[in-house]
């Protein structure tokens, strides 16, 4: 009896020290952001008002991390009333037939002490693609507020928006080329 209280006690223990631990992203603290260009002579900046994300690893340093993202495709805001209604039509997202942007991590690869390559699904406009974005650990410590927790990332990369069939507009208007970003703490 002792004998399976002792391996009871190291299995218990190893798993612990192994568990998935699930961090979900601060909303207050967190955005998601694209930039285009524009006839060839500006960039337009834009952002995702809505999205969820959350993060599941068991290292502390996250090179297991798993990254989900659901972003709400209608809440485009590039502060022009009248360009957010047409990236929500069917000319560019058809937000009424795709209304959701998801991005899941398949690998993370560390490249030094806060610096990643993630790679993951992303489906936009009902096409599923992998994307390998860059992923930097801002930071880990504990909130101030709930004295729990907390580490911050930032991700960056391109995309072009004719793989994933949006917008028909030529690349001389809008271009193809779409730059992202986004930053954001998760908390346990």
């Amino acid at each position: 009896m002792r004998k399976i209280t002792l391996f009871g006690a190291i299995l218990l223990a190893s798993a612990a020290l192994f568990a998935q631990t699930k961090w979900n992203v601060d909303k207050a603290h967190a955005k998601i952001g694209f930039t285009v260009t524009h006839m060839m002579l500006s960039e337009v900046d834009g952002n995702f008002k809505k999205f969820e994300a959350s993060l599941t690893s068991s290292k502390d340093d996250f090179n297991n991390a798993v990254f989900e993202i659901t972003i709400d495709a209608a809440s485009v805001n590039t502060d022009n009333e009248r360009r957010d209604n047409d990236l929500k039509s069917d000319h560019f997202f058809d937000v009424a037939k795709y209304p959701a942007i998801t991005f899941k991590s398949t690998s993370i690869n560390k490249i030094d002490a806060k610096k990643y390559k993630v790679t993951g699904n992303l489906t936009m406009h009902g096409v599923t693609k992998p994307v390998t974005l860059d992923l930097t650990l801002n930071g880990v410590g504990n909130s101030m507020m709930t004295h729990k927790p907390v580490a911050g990332f930032k991700v960056t990369g391109t995309l072009n928006r004719i793989d994933f069939g949006v917008g028909t507009a030529p690349a001389a208007m809008v271009g193809d080329e779409i730059t992202l970003r986004a930053n954001g703490e998760f908390d346990q």
